[in-house]
């Protein structure tokens, strides 16, 4: 396919839609120079987005946390996701929605002048890992740590946040890996850079808590799935050293819907019965 900038199509900005090459912002926007910009990724599956009330609502948090109210409510969010899906012909896709203090009065870190800009697109978008997806994806450990809530908005899906998941994916993909895995501040378990992650041992689900990392809608979704089937989860602090106690492990986010991992680092894991059925019911579920 062509580039993002270069496609036929409409994407959905401020209001209205306009052709995908005239889908354009200044040079001197606010969100280019100081990351003053939140967003959601979501999946349309047969004509439904899933969990669309979920996603719209979290990016409101998301603008309220970053101090940048966004001027539409749920309701229009949803409207206007459905709309570009339309006018684009789509019912299986991915649907970008992005919110960002635009070109105003201001051009330093204040802001207040500067309108909050809103903006959906949606594409076809196949399996987030690739191949990963059935036999298991490879994950290196970044170096970086994800931060303290004490330094930033962690709750928000913020594109500050992912600086760091940029060049921990570049160091994994380097190595042949398909991501990486993030320890927090404080040295646990988090994440990796688009995904929550899970492990299995002795029939349990064990998985970290949400208190510095965003706690995926994905994420909750797989919890109460297992959680309906009877299995015990542990949303718990994970230490580095426990991965090699672990027989399975997955990744979820709606990117990468439910994606079995194989390997992170030195440790492997067997893509194994639970992990197959939780993809599998996963996918049964969006598609309901």
């Amino acid at each position: 396919m062509a580039g993002y900038d270069d496609r036929d199509g409409k994407i959905w900005m401020d209001g209205k839609l306009v052709d995908w090459r005239d889908a354009k912002v200044h040079i001197l926007t606010h969100a280019l120079h100081y990351a003053s910009s939140v967003f959601e990724g979501e999946r349309c599956y047969n004509g439904k987005i899933f969990k669309s009330t979920e996603h719209s609502a979290r990016l409101l948090k998301s603008g309220e946390l970053l101090d940048m109210p966004i001027p539409y409510t749920v309701e229009q969010l949803n409207a206007a996701k459905d709309e570009v899906l339309a006018a684009n012909g789509l019912t299986d896709a991915y649907v970008r929605a992005l919110a960002f203090r635009g070109a105003g009065d201001e051009m330093g870190v204040a802001s207040l002048g500067n309108p909050v800009r809103v903006a959906i697109a949606c594409w076809t978008w196949g399996a987030y890992y690739g191949d990963a997806k059935f036999k298991g994806a490879k994950l290196d450990i970044a170096k970086w740590k994800r931060p303290s809530p004490e330094t930033i908005p962690t709750a928000a899906k913020a594109a500050g946040l992912y600086m760091i998941c940029t060049m921990s994916k570049h160091a994994a993909m380097a190595k042949g890996c398909s991501d990486a895995l993030f320890f927090d501040y404080r040295g646990y378990v988090a994440e990796a850079t688009g995904a929550n992650i899970f492990f299995v041992k002795d029939g349990e689900v064990h998985t970290p808590n949400p208190d510095a990392i965003l706690n995926g809608i994905t994420r909750q979704t797989v919890i109460g799935m297992l959680r309906a089937k009877g299995i015990t989860v542990h949303e718990r602090y994970i230490l580095p050293e426990e991965l090699a106690d672990f027989e399975q492990c997955w990744l979820t986010g709606t990117a990468a819907e439910v994606t079995p991992v194989g390997q992170i680092g030195d440790y492997t894991f067997e893509v194994g019965a639970l992990t197959r059925d939780i993809a599998t019911e996963y996918e049964a579920l969006v598609r309901a």
